[in-house]
């Protein structure tokens, strides 16, 4: 073979070979660029999603009908309209007490309601003697009723959860239909529950009463004037309405 036959011959072949060269890089660069295409459509997708759910959590707290005791996916979710549906219903239920407050000062009722603040929620406490109940007994009152019929009123304006309690002072009491004072403050809690219920519409999903009897004194049982204090019948009233499709409090921003 001549020198000039050899040259073209070694020619061709390092040209071949550097065509194959350049296939296989655009092949790789190919290859790269559609995972990193994949990559990017999996991460946009998967922030799409996030910011769904976080969308669908403030709707539900803003629109959807509170259900007690039932949990649900947006649980714990950042909620901007829930933290201001929350701080509404806040200066509403405040808007309530300042309205009962006047109302008791102008029928001068100060010696048999009270208003107070335990945590985020606001207290009403009826006092049984000369107002609810006979002494010993569980039947309202007709004095209990005009009372009981405007704080009712004030009460179906907001969706808070209310937690009736019956309270007693020490004094034991033994009698064919309340054997102590766990049987008549529960007694006394059910009997105001279903007078709001069945008299003045109070939903009852929104209600709940409960018995204490002398284990949670408002003040001391060494006097007669401490033990009428703990005769009495609270109505608790959460601050904070339940979180939509949850059931839970929203909770207060610290």
């Amino acid at each position: 073979m001549s020198h000039e036959a050899a040259e073209e011959s070694g020619a061709g072949g390092g040209h071949d070979g550097g065509g194959m060269m350049r296939w296989l890089l655009t092949y790789a660069d190919m290859i790269t660029l559609l995972m990193a295409f994949f990559i990017m459509l999996y991460s946009m997708s998967r922030i799409s999603v996030d910011k769904f759910e976080r969308a669908a959590a403030s709707l539900r707290a803003e629109f959807a009908p509170a259900r007690p005791g039932r949990g649900g996916p947006g649980r714990g979710l950042p909620s901007i309209f829930g933290r201001a549906r929350s701080a509404r219903l806040e200066k509403e239920v405040q808007s309530i007490e300042n309205r009962l407050k006047e109302y008791v000062e102008e029928n001068d009722l100060a010696d048999v309601v009270r208003t107070s603040h335990e945590d985020q929620k606001l207290v009403i406490s009826l006092a049984s003697d000369d107002l609810l109940f006979r002494r010993g007994e569980s039947d309202l009152r007709p004095p209990a009723l005009v009372i009981l019929g405007r704080i009712a009123g004030l009460l179906q304006e907001i969706p808070n959860q209310i937690a009736v309690e019956g309270h007693t002072c020490d004094l034991p009491i033994s009698t064919a239909r309340f054997p102590s004072n766990w049987e008549l403050s529960a007694a006394r809690a059910s009997a105001v529950v279903r007078y709001l219920i069945e008299r003045k519409g109070v939903a009852a999903a929104r209600l709940a009463a409960t018995g204490y009897a002398d284990s949670r004194p408002a003040a001391p049982n060494t006097t007669e004037e401490g033990r009428r204090l703990n005769r009495r019948v609270d109505l608790v009233i959460l601050a904070q309405v339940p979180e939509a499709g949850d059931g839970g409090p929203i909770e207060a921003e610290p």
